[in-house]
């Protein structure tokens, strides 16, 4: 029998604190760089010819003294009070200090940050940028509290059934530098999600693994046997109220897009995102019969994004795109889902020209578009 999974959605895996200090699970729910001037970048590496000492064991030690809890304090009546826990990794060391890489969800609205790391010392964070639509934030500590960094691998380069290691504080810093094992379950996928407080972060091209992520684990590193970062673990599906099981099933920020992020956040503190002017969903979410007798589409476009409306006065409209169009790629690469025009799209800036190929009915069309920004939601 097929059961309703409308009830079951994305969480972040941040753990919450409740009065003294009680665990409140989730409702409903890097090339080391010596020079500031230097971006963090991917280290190429070939995983599927790992050498016989690259095992797990191997792999965590490489990567646990990067890996820090992250304490997230609120002000209430003057005073400071721990709201919620997560975890972090440091990925470069520059002009006296250590930079990492957290969720947002694990930092929002966080008065004051303080950082665990792996040995057990304490020290204040300062908050250089964060990012609510990629769940990602940059923190920088005093160089001196973090002994090691870790290196960022090639996400583009990873395969099903890879195996992985996932490295944070579950259920908060008295689990510090838990580690669990799995695969990858899935290279892409697009989830919508919420935090815990509800709030949408908008759709994220992730990498879904079957590896343990419990609450505090948000903003811990997703790792390869190689012992580098392939991903920021970000969330996991859970259930509601319909007692619908759901397990292994754990949702991790690619590497390529963490390093996009934290340099743009280290360097303004912010992500100037460009965007289209378009509202979209997937082609394969349209019924064939309306395919043909709405989108009036060749039978042979199986993939792409149809637009559902277009924003007056946004990039789309100013260069005619209407309606139903459907859109097929972006600058020469094929656009099968909402994933691959995001992933696409955000590799450009504000102010680029790019040039979409869609289908306008049965006729295949081209237009170049200059990029606007999009507007903070």
């Amino acid at each position: 029998m097929q059961k309703d999974l409308t009830n079951v959605i994305v969480i972040g895996a941040v753990a919450g604190l409740v009065g003294g200090g009680g665990v409140l699970v989730g409702q409903e729910v890097y090339q080391n760089i010596q020079n500031s001037n230097s971006p963090a970048r991917i280290k190429a590496e070939n995983t599927t010819k790992l050498s016989s000492n690259d095992t797990a064991t191997s792999a965590y030690n490489k990567v646990a003294n990067a890996v820090v809890s992250v304490l997230n304090f609120k002000q209430a009546n003057g005073q400071y009070q721990e709201a919620s826990e997560g975890s972090g990794v440091a990925y470069k060391k520059a002009d006296g200090s250590a930079f990492i890489v957290t969720n947002n969800h694990v930092i929002d609205g966080a008065a004051k940050i303080q950082v665990i790391t792996n040995s057990g010392n304490k020290v204040m964070a300062t908050l250089v940028g964060k990012d609510a639509l990629t769940d990602l934030a940059v923190l920088k500590v005093d160089a001196s509290a973090i002994s090691a960094t870790a290196e960022f691998g090639d996400s583009n380069k990873i395969s099903v059934g890879q195996q992985v290691l996932a490295i944070g504080s579950p259920l908060g810093s008295q689990y510090a530098s838990s580690v669990t094992e799995g695969i990858i379950s899935a290279t892409k996928r697009l989830v919508e999600a919420s935090s815990e407080n509800g709030q949408g972060n908008g759709g994220s091209t992730v990498i879904q693994t079957d590896a343990a992520i419990n609450p505090g684990n948000s903003g811990g590193p997703l790792i390869n046997l190689a012992g580098q970062v392939i991903g920021i673990n970000s969330m996991k599906l859970s259930t509601a109220t319909n007692g619908t099981s759901v397990e292994g099933m754990g949702f991790a920020i690619p590497a390529d897009q963490v390093v996009d992020i934290v340099n743009k956040l280290a360097k303004d503190g912010k992500v100037a995102r460009p965007a289209l002017g378009i509202e979209m969903v997937n082609l394969s979410q349209i019924p064939a019969d309306e395919q043909q007798k709405t989108l009036k589409i060749p039978t042979s476009v199986t993939g792409g994004v149809v637009i559902m409306k277009v924003n007056n006065g946004g990039s789309a409209s100013k260069a005619g795109l209407k309606q139903y169009d459907v859109v097929v790629g972006l600058d020469g690469q094929k656009v099968n889902t909402l994933a691959d025009l995001r992933e696409a799209l955000y590799k450009h800036s504000v102010g680029d020209k790019i040039k979409l190929d869609y289908y306008h009915g049965n006729t295949k069309k081209s237009v170049t578009i200059t990029l606007t920004q999009q507007l903070a939601s």
